[in-house]
């Protein structure tokens, strides 16, 4: 096997393993569900939460609460696929300190073998019936609804996991559709729960005035991993190769490591268009096969390089059904607490959401994922606490574009939005802060995890509040995900256009809600945000140090002046710059040339006073539309778009004339 290279990585991030979001209160609850009990009288209850972090039990906690307290008749827990039913089976939270226990009889397990329709008539018997508690998928909830009435949820709890599933578009989901009707037509109480709420589709989960009827409980992905006890560190990066995937692998794969390993979808431009065959590739890299376990399904190998056997899963294939199902069972009840039963576990759309093996420590996966959601489910699966898991890796193999082939454009839009991804997921992963105006010189006393800023506009309105203590991550993957962002992050958009024009249309955009002072204070809150936890801090004596722009800036002299200056999204564009060869670069630049936005007048206008400033500093030379700096080139882009407005209001102008001395 080749020698391993380290990818190239983008986020960074080290916690403090203060063990407090894995330690438990008198209940058995740990600080995530405690959070979410503390709100359990909420009607409609909206739980975003990472992998790990205990949803399925807090939702025990609540749901029990709402039947023994809350007059409530029926708990019926709704999973996207059957293997994450096991998350909610019978389980004894009395010996733990709580007051009941989670109990689910083997006939209201709706998730065991059996198509989800086949499910509907159990799913109504329950309705009808005695009992309290059922578990199914979200297919068989959508089935038997088209036999139900609204109000038949009448006294019932319904839990929908992995809430992200739901979307406002209710032409194109059923499941939002009958939460809508369900919601304005019974009394139903309502638990969401979802580890992303991010949609590839850019659609939003819920309409606005739907989700103003949910209690919001958040419990970042910084709260979680501080908290761990073992997990010390995380890294996010990215390794580029040129021809097949299957050739540049074992670059990447570390076979000390347990690993998932997630090869492309056959649609995609990564697939070789035979699944079977890469997984023969991957079986091929790590070693010999020795034996494949009958019970089990269970490849042993004999590594090529030290001899080791590794025991491999191999969720890929498909063609013996009872096979599969033998190698999920025994991953979700043996390899899930045996450290030593599996190795290394090859899928395709598997082992995502809600998939348990807290023994792995590198997701690596080949080709771009469009949705955010998946990229955030597939670092879950690593981000568990483990004894002996001090670091967890997320590596993308991702094709370089290539001129000679015409998927060129596909290639390059791939490579800069993989790359925007990891640059939200590093807002997600890292410390939240509170920050505050500073109003004279010396103002600098503060709380821990407050910065002040001068000139900073703190928020003002409940609704700016809300955004800002809610929304500012599903804000930032909103303007991560915009087309004409990704320029701005690859540096062909200067800073200044970037947060004081792209941002707050964007900011419009998803809240035609707010005044323009009120986008004013979530444009700063995002920019600010965004390039405090983008940059490097560094303590020197009694003071601190913040890294924008190549540069330290003591952080008690921060202002949103110097802040507004910087590109809080270039950095990983240059990091990703430095791991592809010059002529790849170019093909980047080139492309995204070619394929520029036309400026608006509000962007043109904008760049106008850099413009003059830039004419000054080179002795009257105005900026060149050949030129090879992309800052420069769009500043003569911008000048003649000006020139020919110009001329276009000059000419209506006279038009006008014309007709009024007639």
């Amino acid at each position: 096997m080749n020698a391993i290279k380290k990818p190239v990585n983008i986020v960074n991030v080290t916690y403090a393993q203060t063990k407090a979001s894995v330690n438990t209160d008198k209940l058995g609850m740990r600080e995530m569900q405690q959070r979410v009990f503390a709100q359990r009288d909420a009607q409609h209850l909206l739980v975003k939460a990472p992998p790990a972090s205990g949803k399925s039990r807090a939702l025990m906690f609540v749901a029990l609460d709402k039947l023994f307290n809350q007059g409530r008749k029926k708990v019926i827990v709704a999973v996207p696929e059957r293997s994450i039913g096991a998350s909610f089976a019978s389980t004894n939270l009395s010996k733990f300190g709580f007051w009941a226990d989670w109990e689910i009889k083997d006939e209201h397990n709706l998730c065991d073998a059996g198509s989800s329709a086949g499910k509907v008539d159990a799913f109504i018997e329950f309705l009808e019936g005695p009992d309290a508690t059922l578990v199914c998928t979200h297919a068989t909830l959508r089935f038997a609804f088209e036999k139900l009435a609204p109000e038949s949820f009448n006294g019932t709890v319904l839990a929908i996991d992995e809430f992200h599933h739901v979307s406002a578009d209710t032409e194109s989901s059923r499941l939002g559709a009958l939460l809508r009707d369900v919601m304005n037509g019974s009394d139903v109480h309502i638990v969401a729960m979802t580890g992303s709420y991010f949609r590839g589709d850019s659609v939003p989960v819920l309409s606005p005035e739907d989700e103003a009827k949910f209690t919001p409980v958040t419990f970042n992905y910084y709260d979680q991993l501080n908290g761990y006890e073992h997990l010390r560190s995380l890294g996010i990066g990215h390794h580029f190769y040129q021809g097949r995937y299957t050739d540049a692998i074992g670059e990447v794969l570390d076979l000390d490591k347990k690993t998932i390993v997630h090869i492309p979808n056959v649609n995609s431009g990564e697939s070789t268009k035979d699944k079977l065959e890469e997984v023969g590739f991957i079986l091929d890299v790590i070693g010999e096969v020795v034996d494949e376990d009958d019970d089990t399904g269970i490849i042993s190998l004999r590594r090529a390089d030290t001899g080791e056997i590794l025991r491999v899963a191999d969720l890929v294939d498909d063609t013996d059904q009872k096979k599969r199902g033998d190698t999920l069972h025994y991953l979700a009840h043996t390899a899930s607490k045996d450290g030593d039963a599996v190795d290394v576990i090859i899928a395709l759309g598997m082992a995502k959401e809600g998939f348990d093996w807290p023994f792995a420590e590198h997701a690596l996966t080949v080709g771009y994922r469009a949705s955010l959601t998946e990229v955030i489910q597939i670092i879950g699966r690593v981000t568990r606490d483990s004894p002996g898991k001090a670091h967890a890796q997320f590596t993308n193999l991702i094709a370089e574009p290539d001129a000679s082939q015409g998927e060129v454009k596909v290639s390059v839009n791939n490579m800069l939005k993989a790359i925007t991804a990891s640059l939200l997921m590093e807002q997600v992963l890292a410390q939240n802060f509170t920050f505050k105006t500073k109003k004279f010189d010396g103002d600098d006393a503060k709380a821990p995890g407050e910065l002040k800023i001068k000139g900073f506009k703190e928020p003002t309105t409940e609704r700016v509040k809300q955004i800002v203590e809610t929304d500012l991550n599903d804000l930032k993957a909103t303007i991560l995900q915009d087309d004409t962002f990704a320029r701005a992050a690859a540096g062909s958009i200067d800073a200044e256009t970037a947060n004081k024009v792209l941002i707050p249309k964007i900011i419009r955009e998803k809240y035609p809600d707010l005044t323009e002072a009120q986008v004013e204070e979530v444009r700063q809150q995002v920019i600010v945000d965004s390039v405090i936890k983008n940059g490097e801090v560094r303590p020197v004596g009694d003071q601190r140090f913040i890294k924008m722009a190549e540069k330290f800036v003591n952080i008690d002299e921060l202002s949103i002046n110097l802040i507004d200056s910087v590109n809080p999204f270039q950095r990983a564009f240059e990091v990703m710059s430095k791991s592809v060869t010059p002529s790849v670069l170019r093909i980047i630049r080139d492309q995204i040339a070619a394929t520029r936005v036309e400026f608006s007048e509000e962007e043109a206008l904008a760049l106008y006073p850099k413009i003059k400033t830039w004419v000054q500093v080179h002795g009257g030379k105005r900026p060149d539309v050949r030129a090879e700096d992309p800052q420069e080139k769009r500043m003569a882009e911008a000048l003649l778009f000006l020139q020919k407005l110009k001329q276009q209001r000059e000419a209506e102008k006279r038009a006008t004339q014309m007709v009024t001395d007639e």
